[in-house]
């Protein structure tokens, strides 16, 4: 399956604005979660592989993190009329399927996906409490059909050492499936 690696935005960047639906309809905005001490932004997508390998993974860390102030909100922002398994309706299935206890937004114009120079699902952005990037990559070091266990690791550190005032060290790039541009990019 093809692959893309994301970039590596500068650390200490801020984080773009957004405001975006889930999948009830209800809009949420980078604001809304000022009282975390750090938030996890993370774009993802139904049909992707890659996602499937690891959105179990992604659910469990949502539930484990939130609890000690780790905001979670993930992000589609995939092109649904050429990718109709990434549309609203599938990412609310997908959301119920996986037990989400955080918004799934959809990024129709893709304009937070440029801001946040988003190139590929899943692709993970980790804020301090003063919304600086503190992390951006990997989630562990599983892949499809890899026999390593998918576990988080990589971004539990991350979140670990964000909680705990620390560098984030390593910082290990992304891979999925890159993201569904619209023809008019």
């Amino acid at each position: 399956m093809p692959m893309t690696q994301s970039r590596t935005l500068a650390l200490g960047t801020g984080a773009p604005d957004f405001a975006l639906p889930d999948v009830t309809g209800t809009v949420h905005r980078l604001g809304e979660f000022a009282e975390a001490k750090a938030l996890l932004v993370a774009f993802i997508c139904n049909h992707c592989p890659y996602v499937k390998h690891m959105i179990g993974g992604l659910a469990q860390f949502a539930r484990d993190y939130q609890p000690r102030s780790v905001a979670v909100v993930a992000i589609s922002p995939n092109d649904a009329a050429r990718y109709p398994e990434d549309s609203p309706a599938n990412m609310a299935r997908v959301a119920a399927q996986h037990g989400f206890t955080f918004p799934y937004l959809y990024d129709e114009s893709q304009a937070v996906a440029r801001a946040y120079e988003a190139v590929c699902t899943p692709d993970l952005f980790l804020f301090d409490q003063s919304r600086r990037l503190a992390y951006r990559g990997q989630f562990d070091a599983s892949r499809p059909g890899s026999a390593v266990p998918v576990t988080g690791a990589d971004l539990r550190a991350a979140a670990d050492a964000v909680l705990a005032g620390r560098v984030v060290a390593p910082q290990v790039a992304g891979v999925g499936c890159s993201i569904k541009w619209k023809a008019d990019r």
